[in-house]
Protein backbone atom coordinates (compact mmCIF):
# COMPACT_ATOMS: atom_id res chain seq x y z
CA UNK A 1 0.00 0.00 0.00
CA UNK A 2 2.90 2.29 0.84
CA UNK A 3 4.36 2.24 -2.69
CA UNK A 4 1.12 1.85 -4.66
CA UNK A 5 0.96 5.58 -5.50
CA UNK A 6 4.45 5.34 -7.02
CA UNK A 7 3.25 2.53 -9.28
CA UNK A 8 0.32 4.69 -10.36
CA UNK A 9 2.78 7.46 -11.30
CA UNK A 10 4.58 4.94 -13.51
CA UNK A 11 1.18 4.01 -14.99
CA UNK A 12 0.52 7.69 -15.81
CA UNK A 13 3.90 7.80 -17.55
CA UNK A 14 2.99 4.70 -19.56
CA UNK A 15 -0.32 6.34 -20.50
CA UNK A 16 1.51 9.37 -21.89
CA UNK A 17 4.03 7.38 -23.94
CA UNK A 18 1.27 5.00 -25.08
CA UNK A 19 -0.85 7.90 -26.31
CA UNK A 20 2.03 9.15 -28.46
CA UNK A 21 2.16 5.73 -30.14
CA UNK A 22 -1.53 5.05 -30.70
CA UNK A 23 -2.93 8.53 -31.36
CA UNK A 24 -1.36 8.85 -34.81
CA UNK A 25 -3.77 6.25 -36.27
CA UNK A 26 -6.74 8.27 -35.00
CA UNK A 27 -5.59 11.50 -36.65
CA UNK A 28 -3.82 10.10 -39.73
CA UNK A 29 -5.97 11.95 -42.27
CA UNK A 30 -5.51 15.27 -40.43
CA UNK A 31 -1.72 14.85 -40.24
CA UNK A 32 -1.52 13.82 -43.93
CA UNK A 33 -3.43 16.93 -44.98
CA UNK A 34 -1.32 19.23 -42.81
CA UNK A 35 2.10 17.99 -43.98
CA UNK A 36 0.99 17.63 -47.60
CA UNK A 37 1.29 13.88 -48.17
CA UNK A 38 -1.19 11.13 -49.06
CA UNK A 39 -2.90 9.10 -46.34
CA UNK A 40 -0.92 6.05 -47.52
CA UNK A 41 2.36 7.92 -47.08
CA UNK A 42 1.32 9.21 -43.65
CA UNK A 43 0.60 5.62 -42.65
CA UNK A 44 4.32 4.91 -42.92
CA UNK A 45 4.80 7.03 -39.78
CA UNK A 46 3.52 3.93 -37.97
CA UNK A 47 5.98 1.74 -39.91
CA UNK A 48 8.93 3.93 -38.93
CA UNK A 49 7.79 4.08 -35.31
CA UNK A 50 7.31 0.32 -35.00
CA UNK A 51 10.64 -0.53 -36.64
CA UNK A 52 12.48 1.92 -34.40
CA UNK A 53 10.75 0.48 -31.33
CA UNK A 54 11.37 -3.14 -32.33
CA UNK A 55 15.03 -2.76 -33.28
CA UNK A 56 16.15 0.15 -31.09
CA UNK A 57 14.67 -0.87 -27.73
CA UNK A 58 16.39 -4.26 -27.19
CA UNK A 59 19.72 -2.85 -28.40
CA UNK A 60 19.55 0.17 -26.06
CA UNK A 61 18.35 -1.96 -23.15
CA UNK A 62 21.32 -4.30 -23.68
CA UNK A 63 23.81 -1.41 -23.88
CA UNK A 64 22.42 0.37 -20.80
CA UNK A 65 21.89 -2.75 -18.66
CA UNK A 66 24.39 -1.63 -16.01
CA UNK A 67 22.98 1.93 -15.81
CA UNK A 68 21.10 2.90 -12.65
CA UNK A 69 17.39 2.27 -13.35
CA UNK A 70 15.89 5.62 -12.29
CA UNK A 71 18.50 7.53 -14.27
CA UNK A 72 17.80 5.41 -17.36
CA UNK A 73 14.04 5.87 -17.02
CA UNK A 74 14.41 9.65 -16.70
CA UNK A 75 16.80 9.72 -19.67
CA UNK A 76 14.24 7.79 -21.75
CA UNK A 77 11.51 10.24 -20.70
CA UNK A 78 13.77 13.18 -21.60
CA UNK A 79 14.28 11.64 -25.06
CA UNK A 80 10.52 11.19 -25.31
CA UNK A 81 9.94 14.88 -24.46
CA UNK A 82 12.47 15.81 -27.15
CA UNK A 83 10.46 13.73 -29.63
CA UNK A 84 7.31 15.66 -28.77
CA UNK A 85 9.19 18.95 -29.14
CA UNK A 86 10.40 17.95 -32.62
CA UNK A 87 6.84 16.88 -33.50
CA UNK A 88 5.29 20.25 -32.65
CA UNK A 89 8.18 22.07 -34.39
CA UNK A 90 7.92 20.00 -37.57
CA UNK A 91 7.89 21.83 -40.89
CA UNK A 92 7.56 18.80 -43.14
CA UNK A 93 7.10 15.06 -43.43
CA UNK A 94 10.80 14.17 -43.14
CA UNK A 95 11.09 16.02 -39.82
CA UNK A 96 7.97 14.24 -38.57
CA UNK A 97 9.53 10.87 -39.47
CA UNK A 98 12.56 11.80 -37.36
CA UNK A 99 10.30 12.76 -34.47
CA UNK A 100 8.54 9.38 -34.61
CA UNK A 101 11.91 7.57 -34.41
CA UNK A 102 12.88 9.56 -31.30
CA UNK A 103 9.46 8.97 -29.69
CA UNK A 104 9.61 5.23 -30.41
CA UNK A 105 13.02 4.71 -28.81
CA UNK A 106 12.11 6.85 -25.79
CA UNK A 107 8.83 4.97 -25.34
CA UNK A 108 10.38 1.51 -25.70
CA UNK A 109 13.13 2.08 -23.16
CA UNK A 110 10.78 3.84 -20.72
CA UNK A 111 8.24 0.99 -20.79
CA UNK A 112 10.85 -1.75 -20.22
CA UNK A 113 12.42 0.10 -17.28
CA UNK A 114 9.07 1.22 -15.81
CA UNK A 115 7.86 -2.40 -15.70
CA UNK A 116 11.12 -3.49 -14.06
CA UNK A 117 10.96 -0.70 -11.46
CA UNK A 118 7.27 -1.39 -10.74
CA UNK A 119 8.10 -5.01 -9.90
CA UNK A 120 10.94 -3.90 -7.60
CA UNK A 121 8.95 -1.35 -5.57
CA UNK A 122 5.87 -3.59 -5.27
CA UNK A 123 5.14 -5.45 -2.05
CA UNK A 124 6.18 -9.14 -1.95
CA UNK A 125 3.71 -11.22 -3.91
CA UNK A 126 2.24 -8.13 -5.64
CA UNK A 127 4.72 -7.88 -8.52
CA UNK A 128 2.21 -9.17 -11.06
CA UNK A 129 -0.40 -6.63 -10.02
CA UNK A 130 2.18 -3.84 -10.20
CA UNK A 131 3.15 -4.78 -13.75
CA UNK A 132 -0.53 -5.07 -14.73
CA UNK A 133 -1.18 -1.56 -13.37
CA UNK A 134 1.62 -0.05 -15.47
CA UNK A 135 0.36 -1.91 -18.55
CA UNK A 136 -3.16 -0.69 -17.80
CA UNK A 137 -1.88 2.87 -18.22
CA UNK A 138 -0.50 1.92 -21.64
CA UNK A 139 -3.81 0.27 -22.61
CA UNK A 140 -5.82 3.27 -21.43
CA UNK A 141 -3.98 5.28 -24.09
CA UNK A 142 -5.93 3.27 -26.66
CA UNK A 143 -9.22 3.75 -24.81
CA UNK A 144 -8.95 7.43 -23.88
CA UNK A 145 -5.92 8.87 -25.65
CA UNK A 146 -6.90 8.02 -29.24
CA UNK A 147 -10.54 9.30 -29.20
CA UNK A 148 -9.52 12.36 -27.17
CA UNK A 149 -6.79 13.05 -29.72
CA UNK A 150 -9.36 12.79 -32.52
CA UNK A 151 -11.61 15.34 -30.77
CA UNK A 152 -8.69 17.76 -30.27
CA UNK A 153 -7.46 17.33 -33.87
CA UNK A 154 -11.00 17.94 -35.15
CA UNK A 155 -11.41 21.16 -33.18
CA UNK A 156 -7.87 22.55 -32.96
CA UNK A 157 -4.38 21.99 -34.39
CA UNK A 158 -3.29 18.33 -34.05
CA UNK A 159 0.07 19.48 -32.69
CA UNK A 160 -1.68 20.58 -29.49
CA UNK A 161 -1.96 16.87 -28.63
CA UNK A 162 1.81 16.45 -28.59
CA UNK A 163 2.27 19.79 -26.82
CA UNK A 164 0.05 18.52 -24.01
CA UNK A 165 1.82 15.15 -23.89
CA UNK A 166 5.19 16.89 -23.75
CA UNK A 167 4.20 19.26 -20.92
CA UNK A 168 2.61 16.47 -18.86
CA UNK A 169 5.66 14.26 -19.45
CA UNK A 170 7.93 17.02 -18.16
CA UNK A 171 5.84 17.23 -14.98
CA UNK A 172 5.88 13.42 -14.69
CA UNK A 173 9.66 13.47 -15.06
CA UNK A 174 10.12 15.71 -12.02
CA UNK A 175 7.60 13.68 -9.98
CA UNK A 176 9.42 10.45 -10.84
CA UNK A 177 12.74 12.04 -9.89
CA UNK A 178 11.37 12.79 -6.42
CA UNK A 179 9.24 9.66 -5.93
CA UNK A 180 11.19 6.75 -7.40
CA UNK A 181 14.23 5.44 -5.48
CA UNK A 182 17.48 4.49 -7.15
CA UNK A 183 17.97 0.91 -8.33
CA UNK A 184 21.18 -0.67 -9.50
CA UNK A 185 21.49 -1.88 -13.08
CA UNK A 186 21.32 -5.53 -14.08
CA UNK A 187 23.68 -8.07 -15.58
CA UNK A 188 23.58 -7.44 -19.33
CA UNK A 189 22.23 -10.21 -21.54
CA UNK A 190 23.90 -10.07 -24.99
CA UNK A 191 21.58 -9.73 -27.99
CA UNK A 192 23.03 -12.97 -29.42
CA UNK A 193 22.03 -14.84 -26.26
CA UNK A 194 18.53 -13.34 -26.39
CA UNK A 195 18.10 -14.39 -30.03
CA UNK A 196 19.26 -17.94 -29.27
CA UNK A 197 15.75 -18.64 -28.01
CA UNK A 198 14.66 -18.81 -31.67
CA UNK A 199 16.60 -22.09 -31.94
CA UNK A 200 13.66 -23.81 -30.21
CA UNK A 201 11.24 -24.53 -33.11
CA UNK A 202 8.08 -24.53 -31.02
CA UNK A 203 8.90 -21.10 -29.55
CA UNK A 204 9.79 -19.66 -32.97
CA UNK A 205 6.49 -20.87 -34.43
CA UNK A 206 4.54 -19.56 -31.42
CA UNK A 207 6.16 -16.12 -31.70
CA UNK A 208 5.08 -15.90 -35.35
CA UNK A 209 1.40 -16.10 -34.28
CA UNK A 210 1.68 -12.61 -32.80
CA UNK A 211 3.39 -11.32 -35.94
CA UNK A 212 0.50 -12.28 -38.23
CA UNK A 213 -2.20 -11.37 -35.72
CA UNK A 214 -0.90 -7.81 -35.31
CA UNK A 215 0.01 -7.52 -39.01
CA UNK A 216 -3.58 -8.14 -40.12
CA UNK A 217 -4.90 -5.89 -37.37
CA UNK A 218 -2.55 -3.03 -38.31
CA UNK A 219 -3.32 -3.20 -42.04
CA UNK A 220 -6.82 -1.90 -41.34
CA UNK A 221 -6.34 -0.07 -38.00
CA UNK A 222 -3.65 2.22 -39.46
CA UNK A 223 -6.26 3.64 -41.84
CA UNK A 224 -9.29 3.32 -39.57
CA UNK A 225 -10.11 7.06 -39.41
CA UNK A 226 -10.05 7.70 -43.19
CA UNK A 227 -11.87 4.35 -43.64
CA UNK A 228 -14.71 5.37 -41.31
CA UNK A 229 -14.96 8.89 -42.74
CA UNK A 230 -14.56 8.14 -46.46
CA UNK A 231 -16.07 4.67 -46.82
CA UNK A 232 -18.58 4.45 -43.94
CA UNK A 233 -19.49 8.14 -44.05
CA UNK A 234 -19.09 8.87 -40.34
CA UNK A 235 -18.73 12.40 -39.02
CA UNK A 236 -15.68 13.42 -36.93
CA UNK A 237 -17.84 13.14 -33.81
CA UNK A 238 -19.00 9.63 -34.73
CA UNK A 239 -15.41 8.55 -35.42
CA UNK A 240 -14.40 9.76 -31.94
CA UNK A 241 -17.29 7.81 -30.38
CA UNK A 242 -16.38 4.75 -32.46
CA UNK A 243 -12.73 4.91 -31.37
CA UNK A 244 -13.75 5.29 -27.72
CA UNK A 245 -16.04 2.24 -27.98
CA UNK A 246 -13.20 0.40 -29.73
CA UNK A 247 -10.86 1.14 -26.82
CA UNK A 248 -13.36 -0.02 -24.18
CA UNK A 249 -13.99 -3.25 -26.10
CA UNK A 250 -10.23 -3.90 -26.45
CA UNK A 251 -9.79 -3.66 -22.67
CA UNK A 252 -12.70 -6.06 -22.07
CA UNK A 253 -11.35 -8.44 -24.71
CA UNK A 254 -7.94 -8.46 -23.04
CA UNK A 255 -9.51 -9.37 -19.70
CA UNK A 256 -11.70 -12.11 -21.20
CA UNK A 257 -8.72 -13.50 -23.15
CA UNK A 258 -6.77 -13.97 -19.91
CA UNK A 259 -9.81 -15.59 -18.27
CA UNK A 260 -10.39 -17.80 -21.31
CA UNK A 261 -6.82 -19.12 -21.25
CA UNK A 262 -7.50 -20.48 -17.74
CA UNK A 263 -11.12 -21.50 -18.25
CA UNK A 264 -11.24 -22.93 -21.79
CA UNK A 265 -7.56 -23.61 -22.43
CA UNK A 266 -4.99 -21.78 -24.52
CA UNK A 267 -5.55 -23.58 -27.88
CA UNK A 268 -9.32 -23.14 -27.91
CA UNK A 269 -9.19 -19.50 -26.78
CA UNK A 270 -6.46 -18.48 -29.22
CA UNK A 271 -7.80 -20.28 -32.30
CA UNK A 272 -11.34 -19.10 -31.57
CA UNK A 273 -10.12 -15.53 -31.12
CA UNK A 274 -8.16 -15.56 -34.40
CA UNK A 275 -11.10 -17.03 -36.35
CA UNK A 276 -13.56 -14.46 -35.01
CA UNK A 277 -11.03 -11.63 -35.42
CA UNK A 278 -10.55 -12.45 -39.10
CA UNK A 279 -14.26 -13.04 -39.73
CA UNK A 280 -15.35 -9.75 -38.14
CA UNK A 281 -12.88 -7.73 -40.24
CA UNK A 282 -14.45 -9.34 -43.32
CA UNK A 283 -17.91 -8.32 -42.05
CA UNK A 284 -16.71 -4.74 -41.48
CA UNK A 285 -15.53 -4.68 -45.10
CA UNK A 286 -18.75 -6.23 -46.40
CA UNK A 287 -20.98 -3.75 -44.52
CA UNK A 288 -18.52 -0.85 -44.67
CA UNK A 289 -21.08 1.61 -46.06
CA UNK A 290 -23.49 1.15 -43.14
CA UNK A 291 -22.85 3.02 -39.88
CA UNK A 292 -25.51 0.88 -38.20
CA UNK A 293 -23.52 -2.30 -38.88
CA UNK A 294 -19.98 -0.94 -38.66
CA UNK A 295 -20.29 0.63 -35.20
CA UNK A 296 -21.10 -2.60 -33.27
CA UNK A 297 -18.71 -4.57 -35.50
CA UNK A 298 -15.89 -2.21 -34.46
CA UNK A 299 -16.47 -3.23 -30.85
CA UNK A 300 -16.55 -6.94 -31.67
CA UNK A 301 -13.37 -6.52 -33.71
CA UNK A 302 -11.53 -4.84 -30.82
CA UNK A 303 -12.82 -7.42 -28.34
CA UNK A 304 -11.64 -10.49 -30.23
CA UNK A 305 -8.46 -8.86 -31.57
CA UNK A 306 -7.14 -7.98 -28.12
CA UNK A 307 -8.29 -11.23 -26.52
CA UNK A 308 -5.31 -12.88 -28.23
CA UNK A 309 -2.61 -10.79 -26.49
CA UNK A 310 -2.78 -12.21 -22.94
CA UNK A 311 -3.31 -15.76 -24.23
CA UNK A 312 -0.15 -15.46 -26.33
CA UNK A 313 1.84 -14.15 -23.36
CA UNK A 314 0.68 -16.93 -21.04
CA UNK A 315 1.52 -19.53 -23.70
CA UNK A 316 5.01 -18.12 -24.32
CA UNK A 317 5.85 -17.88 -20.60
CA UNK A 318 4.68 -21.46 -20.11
CA UNK A 319 7.12 -22.67 -22.77
CA UNK A 320 10.15 -20.90 -21.25
CA UNK A 321 9.41 -19.86 -17.65
CA UNK A 322 13.13 -19.54 -16.87
CA UNK A 323 13.53 -16.97 -19.70
CA UNK A 324 10.18 -15.18 -19.41
CA UNK A 325 11.73 -11.71 -19.53
CA UNK A 326 13.64 -12.42 -22.72
CA UNK A 327 10.76 -14.17 -24.48
CA UNK A 328 8.27 -11.38 -23.65
CA UNK A 329 10.79 -8.76 -24.80
CA UNK A 330 11.23 -10.62 -28.09
CA UNK A 331 7.46 -10.95 -28.41
CA UNK A 332 7.10 -7.16 -28.05
CA UNK A 333 9.72 -6.59 -30.75
CA UNK A 334 8.00 -9.06 -33.08
CA UNK A 335 4.64 -7.36 -32.50
CA UNK A 336 6.20 -4.01 -33.40
CA UNK A 337 7.72 -5.55 -36.55
CA UNK A 338 4.28 -6.91 -37.42
CA UNK A 339 2.85 -3.41 -37.04
CA UNK A 340 5.57 -2.01 -39.30
CA UNK A 341 4.93 -4.56 -42.05
CA UNK A 342 1.15 -4.17 -41.65
CA UNK A 343 1.36 -0.40 -42.12
CA UNK A 344 3.48 -0.90 -45.27
CA UNK A 345 1.05 -3.45 -46.74
CA UNK A 346 -1.90 -1.24 -45.84
CA UNK A 347 -0.25 1.76 -47.50
CA UNK A 348 0.41 -0.24 -50.68
CA UNK A 349 -3.21 -1.42 -50.71
CA UNK A 350 -4.59 2.12 -50.29
CA UNK A 351 -2.23 3.46 -52.98
CA UNK A 352 -2.65 0.69 -55.56
CA UNK A 353 -6.06 -0.90 -54.91
CA UNK A 354 -8.48 1.07 -52.70
CA UNK A 355 -9.00 2.26 -49.14
CA UNK A 356 -11.69 -0.38 -48.67
CA UNK A 357 -9.29 -3.17 -49.64
CA UNK A 358 -7.40 -2.89 -46.33
CA UNK A 359 -10.32 -4.78 -44.77
CA UNK A 360 -10.14 -8.05 -46.66
CA UNK A 361 -6.33 -7.94 -46.86
CA UNK A 362 -6.17 -7.44 -43.08
CA UNK A 363 -8.55 -10.38 -42.57
CA UNK A 364 -6.24 -12.60 -44.64
CA UNK A 365 -3.26 -11.49 -42.54
CA UNK A 366 -5.00 -12.50 -39.31
CA UNK A 367 -6.18 -15.80 -40.83
CA UNK A 368 -2.59 -16.71 -41.76
CA UNK A 369 -1.84 -16.58 -38.02
CA UNK A 370 -4.00 -19.70 -37.66
CA UNK A 371 -1.35 -21.77 -39.47
CA UNK A 372 1.48 -21.33 -36.91
CA UNK A 373 -1.13 -21.60 -34.12
CA UNK A 374 -2.25 -25.03 -35.32
CA UNK A 375 1.36 -26.11 -35.91
CA UNK A 376 2.61 -25.07 -32.46
CA UNK A 377 -0.38 -26.64 -30.68
CA UNK A 378 0.23 -29.85 -32.60
CA UNK A 379 3.89 -29.77 -31.46
CA UNK A 380 2.70 -29.07 -27.91
CA UNK A 381 0.32 -32.03 -28.00
CA UNK A 382 3.06 -34.38 -29.23
CA UNK A 383 5.43 -33.09 -26.54
CA UNK A 384 2.85 -33.67 -23.78
CA UNK A 385 2.03 -37.16 -25.08
CA UNK A 386 5.75 -37.99 -25.26
CA UNK A 387 6.30 -36.83 -21.66
CA UNK A 388 3.30 -38.84 -20.45
CA UNK A 389 4.52 -41.97 -22.28
CA UNK A 390 8.02 -41.54 -20.80
CA UNK A 391 6.60 -41.11 -17.30
CA UNK A 392 4.43 -44.21 -17.76
CA UNK A 393 7.39 -46.28 -19.01
CA UNK A 394 9.55 -45.14 -16.07
CA UNK A 395 6.74 -46.05 -13.66
CA UNK A 396 6.44 -49.53 -15.17
CA UNK A 397 10.22 -50.07 -14.93
CA UNK A 398 10.14 -49.04 -11.29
Amino acid sequence: MLNSWKIYILAIGSFLVGTSEFVIAGILDVVASDVGVTVAAAGQLITVYSLSYAIGTPILIAFTAKMERRKLMLAALALFILGNLVTISTTGFAMLVGARIILAIGTGVFMVVALTVAAKIAQPGKQGSAIATVLLGFNLALILGVPLGRVIAGSYDWKIIFTGIGVLSLIAMFVLLLAIPKFEGETPIPIREQLSIFKTPRISVALSIGFFWILGYTIIYTYISPFLITITGMSDRMVSIGLFAFGIASLLGSQVGGYGADKWGIPRTMIGGLLLHSGIILLITAFSHSVMFVMPLLMFWAFFAWSTGPVQQVYLIGMAPEASGIILSLNTSILQLGMAVGAVIGGMAVENISLQSVGWIGAIGVAIGLIPALVTFSMRSRSINGEQKLAKDNKLEF
